[in-house]
């Protein structure tokens, strides 16, 4: 336990910081992929259009369930091993999905490829156990940026691999880039091994124990799910905005999902700004900013240059809402206990992607019934729901936890 604390608090080397938020990135794109290119792999497999969401929707059931029956494993099994053995499984989903003679071969393989990339969740929480408490909001900021990234770098670099080379390419080519990078993890990354006290039923078990008893986790999957749900909710239905209305081709619309990308940079400043102390206002701020951006999009809904440029704008900045916000959230959630680290980010992630899913739908819905505007509304609404909450906030509870 004596070693195990030393390392714990000894300063982080930059290189392994890097390396955990270059590996974060890399692993969470698999789940976006697909999502820009569900045309082309639906008239290989033989999809048809109705069915072909089901290869996103068996991606992020995939990783739900990874997200509450394997992320807790890393507060009982040594997390390098455990690390390794699901980016194995990636890389073996991966191949198969760019192999695919059918449909169901490429369903299945959507399913474990969303179970496999729940390595990025594990290794957030990991890096939190190498730093110091001074430190931890800076790291965590660091890494989820790596995170961020790889979110929303996944959708135009697929569009463009695509484009150029089909899209099985983008599948062969993240299962080699995933096979080196669990090669150099298992040489690299210092290995923990957490102190198990549950079997793992019990561990499944405590983690509705975990939600009920702990209200700043339920706050802050809350908050973080609405943002998140506005987040995904936009970037479901900005493509068919810019399709529609101005008339972008699929590498104009991926470019444009590069510009959204400068709103990552909020993430390590957003760490900085919470090891000073600042959590509780700069929580206000990313609620106000992403609400502020749909009532900018709500506004502005003509087809000029002007609302194209200020359609730019709502998605750095609500990038940097989302991001920001995440950040200051797994800051908080990961003081809530070391032992349970791996078991709360768990719940906390599955809240926040449980959020995303139901933006996505919502999003889906409201630009076939009601077009931008009522898009926008929905959009606008779900951050102010969040702000609404966060007003009822106790300042003293957040304090204590800074």
């Amino acid at each position: 336990m004596e070693m195990r604390q030393q390392v714990k608090k000894a300063p982080v080397p930059a290189w392994i910081i890097f390396l955990l938020a270059s590996a974060c990135g890399l692993i969470v794109a698999n789940l976006y992929y697909a999502q820009t290119v569900i045309g082309p792999i639906s008239m290989t497999t033989g999809l048809s259009s109705a069915a072909a969401g089901l290869i996103v929707t068996l991606t992020q059931i995939g990783y739900v369930i990874g997200l509450l029956f394997i992320v807790p494993l890393s507060d009982i099994i040594e997390n390098r091993r455990l690390v390794v053995l699901f980016l194995i499984v990636l890389v073996v989903a991966l191949i198969a999905a760019a192999f695919s003679p059918t449909a169901v071969v490429f369903l299945t393989a959507s399913l474990f490829i969303g179970i496999g990339s729940v390595v990025a969740q594990i290794l957030v929480p990991y890096a939190t156990y190498l730093t110091s408490e001074e430190q931890r909001g800076r790291v965590v900021g660091n890494v989820m940026s790596g995170l961020l990234l790889g979110i929303m770098l996944a959708r135009p670099v697929a569009s463009f691999i695509t484009s150029f080379f089909g899209w099985q390419t983008v599948f062969v080519f993240s299962a080699i880039v995933i096979a080196l990078l669990m090669l150099l993890l298992s040489r690299a990354l210092p290995a923990r091994q957490p102190e198990p006290n549950l079997k793992y039923g019990q561990l499944i078990v405590s983690l509705g124990t975990l939600f009920r008893t702990m209200p700043l986790l339920r706050r802050r999957a809350f908050y973080q799910a609405s943002l998140f749900g506005a987040f995904s909710l936009f970037w479901t239905t900005v493509p068919l905005r810019l399709a529609t209305n101005f008339g972008m081709s699929q590498q104009g619309i991926a470019w444009f999902a590069l510009a959204g990308v400068g709103g990552a940079i909020a993430a390590p400043i957003a760490g900085r700004l919470a090891d000073r102390g600042l959590t509780r206002i700069l929580t206000g701020a990313a609620m106000v900013i992403a609400a502020a951006s749909f009532g900018l999009a709500y506004v502005f809904q003509s087809h000029s240059t002007f609302a194209l440029i200020l359609l730019v704008i709502v998605a750095i900045t609500l990038d940097m809402a989302v991001s920001g916000n995440l950040v200051l959230g797994q800051r908080i959630i990961y003081s809530l206990g070391s032992e349970a680290r791996g078991r709360v980010n768990g719940i906390f992630m599955s809240i926040f992607f449980v959020g995303g899913a139901i933006g996505s739908s919502l999003g889906s819905w409201s630009y076939a019934n009601g077009g931008w505007s009522l898009t926008t509304l929905i959009g606008l609404i779900m951050p102010l729901l969040a702000l609404v909450y966060y007003f009822t906030e106790k300042k003293a509870v957040i304090v204590s936890h800074e």
